[in-house]
């Protein structure tokens, strides 16, 4: 549970923890029923010479399925659901302030490439979150790369992905 600040206002309730048991139930559900399926297309029976290829599969998928169904009814229909806050608004933005520049940082290795991608998003981190000085955070970013860089395309001769930019193609990678 998080501490809360004594006279701090409460934070308004996104999503309580029995709806996101309800959901994660009803998704382990729906992989069980996919797995009893595919098992009994496989042939989930007992063969001549044994189990058959879906045998154990089937299951499997069926323990999930009945699982999932029992955590389910706790979730929604049980006395005993837990409803307290799975997330409020303020963890939303802290969640979001650290998901939206990564979502961004893939984008940009597709640009840029791991390497440089790489360096900008440790120091705009380091900046933004740590509170370091734009100079060592640019030092550090690059410093890290580097050493990646040299692991990786020196050291291990396995080459990451450069960008479609290829902006290191000056040193002849």
């Amino acid at each position: 549970m998080a501490h809360e600040q004594p006279g701090a206002p409460e934070s308004v309730p996104l999503v309580r923890n029995n709806r996101v048991d309800a959901l994660v139930a009803a998704l382990l559900t729906m992989i069980g029923l996919v797995v009893v399926f595919e098992a009994r297309r496989l042939g989930a029976g007992w063969t001549s010479d044994g189990p058959g290829p879906g045998y154990f599969p089937f299951y499997i998928g069926l323990i999930l399925s009945i699982g999932g169904l029992g955590i389910l009814y706790q979730a929604l229909l049980s006395k005993s659901a837990d409803t307290g806050v799975f997330i409020d608004r303020e963890q939303f933005k802290r969640v979001l302030s650290v998901l939206a520049p990564a979502v961004l940082y893939v984008g940009a290795i597709m640009v840029l490439g791991q390497y440089v991608a790489s360096a900008i998003y440790v120091a705009i981190f380091m900046v933004w979150l740590g509170r370091y000085s734009i100079l060592k955070s640019v030092l550090v970013g690059v410093g890290v790369n580097a050493l990646f860089f040299a692991m990786f395309e020196i050291w291990f001769k396995v080459p990451l992905y450069k960008g479609a930019l290829e902006p290191l193609a000056f040193l002849g990678y």
